[in-house]
């Protein structure tokens, strides 16, 4: 859906860009309502275009696009290989073996 209403994104990158992050973001479905809700924000056209050259994948919707991320070409994409993932898409032993650093939510280390 693209309701917006309580998205983690609207309160999260908002506090990102205070903080001086460049957020480049997608979303398959709320793209249109974030682009007016998350001014500054850049939206790409694929979660790897998104991923390309970050410092940090933020994993904050669980829609399919992002459990079926093909984690090898992932990898190579980011600046380092690090995700934090707050859906709990991805199984930390899963992503550890992929050679990620991985934060999720409710999780033990």
């Amino acid at each position: 859906t693209d309701d917006m209403r309580d998205a983690p994104s609207l309160d999260i990158l908002p506090a990102l860009q205070a903080r001086g992050a460049q957020v480049q973001a997608f979303d398959p479905e709320g793209r249109h309502e974030a682009e007016k809700l998350l001014p500054g924000v850049t939206f790409k056209s694929g979660p790897y275009e998104a991923a390309e050259g970050a410092d940090v994948l933020l994993i904050l919707t669980e829609w399919d696009q992002f459990r079926a991320l093909d984690l090898p070409r992932l990898k190579t994409l980011l600046k380092a290989p690090v995700v934090v993932d707050l859906r709990n898409v991805y199984k930390t032993a899963e992503m550890v073996r992929a050679g990620f650093t991985y934060a999720s939510i409710g999780r033990g280390a």
